[in-house]
């Protein structure tokens, strides 16, 4: 029975090209942590996980020391045991379980979270300009690139919001798609408003408007809407799939590695949305090389829609953590059929903030 022999914990900061601004928050670098399993007959696994304070409850040194905590309890365990307890105790810290539960799903399955071909997935790009010059000068540069969907982030004033959005479409045009996500920053009436404004020839749907706990506003906004809304941050359970299908007007969930745990849980509930009529879109935006791969690799099996695990491209590329990193060419993210994941531990060491190991590498 193969038995954790030891775990290394980091957390990191990767400073980003630059910054993500989102609506509650802006990053000017990323801090995940990276947990490296290995086991007493000689096998290596990674896990990866960004928390983002203001997304929910859940904070870092909550998280690190959920981390910390986990790890002591787990060496010598097997690795069902492991992942048994992993379950157990993720409710205290659901983000930063989940970089310890992948890295276990990797060692119990190591033939299945590989890929045994080169993959093309074509993601997203984020976008930032917001004068019409601007506007322009960006899309171009970014469909130069190969990008054709593109993520506009609204959320702050819905006039501004509106007359930007209104200008992305007008340029855009029938070149590409866009998704517009609020950040859950919205009132009900101010999304309903700002919805009037998406075509939907353009506008592939209206991300998380309202709060979280607001699946009555979220569902208002969604019946008034003239494209399909996408429910986000309440997705994170079959439960609450199950009650997004039946909410007129929500066409779409949004689904992360980090909420569901481990990756068949990821996708299990893929299948269960699908199953329901439900459209999936698949990614953390805030997720470094390991997370992206990992979604990517999830993607590859259920989606042919641009993902959303594009955030190792926004990282600097001194502070890509995969030797090699992963790769972009012509819109998508690119697996080599050899790829395997094997950290740099130049940039590791230069990146880390705080670091513990257990077990038998524990000094």
């Amino acid at each position: 029975m193969t038995r954790i022999q030891s775990i290394e914990l980091r957390h990191l900061n990767l400073p980003l090209i630059k910054p993500y601004a989102l609506s509650y928050r802006t990053f000017e670098s990323f801090e995940p942590y990276v947990v490296t399993v290995c086991t007493d007959d000689g096998r290596l696994a990674f896990g990866e996980q960004h928390i983002s304070p203001g997304s929910s409850s859940e904070t870092r040194d909550g998280g690190w020391n959920f981390l910390q905590d986990r790890s002591k309890s787990l060496i010598g365990h097997s690795i069902e045991a492991a992942a048994a307890d992993l379950w157990n105790h993720r409710i205290q810290s659901p983000v930063a379980a989940t970089a310890l539960i992948n890295a276990l799903d990797q060692v119990n399955e190591p033939e299945r979270w590989v890929h045994d071909r080169s993959l093309r997935i074509p993601i997203l790009s984020a976008f930032s300009a917001s004068t019409p010059e601007q506007i322009r000068i960006e899309l171009d540069e970014k469909m130069d690139l190969g990008y054709r969907t593109f993520k506009i982030k609204v959320g702050k004033d819905v006039v501004e919001d509106r007359q930007r959005v209104q200008t992305i479409q007008d340029i855009l045009g029938s070149r590409g798609t866009i998704r517009v996500d609020a950040n859950r920053a919205y009132s009900v009436k101010d999304a309903i408003a700002l919805s009037q404004h998406l075509d939907p020839t353009i506008c592939e749907l209206f991300e998380q408007p309202c709060d979280t706990h607001d699946w009555e506003g979220n569902g208002e906004v969604a019946k008034n809407s003239p494209v399909p809304l996408m429910l986000d941050e309440p997705i994170c359970t079959m439960d609450d799939i199950e009650r997004a299908a039946t909410m007129q007007g929500v066409g779409f969930c949004k689904v992360k590695l980090k909420r569901f745990g481990s990756l068949e849980a990821l996708c299990k509930a893929i299948e269960k949305a699908h199953e329901l009529g439900l459209q999936i879109v698949l990614g953390d935006g805030l997720g470094s090389d390991i997370n992206c791969y990992l979604e990517a690799l999830v993607s590859a099996k259920y989606l042919h829609r641009a993902g959303e695990f594009n955030g190792c491209f926004k990282i600097q590329d001194q502070a890509r953590i995969l030797n090699p990193p992963l790769k972009f060419d012509d819109g998508h993210l690119v697996l080599e059929d050899t790829m395997r994941l094997t950290l740099n531990q130049t940039v590791i060491e230069t990146h880390t903030v705080r670091k513990a190991n257990y077990g038998q590498t524990e000094a």
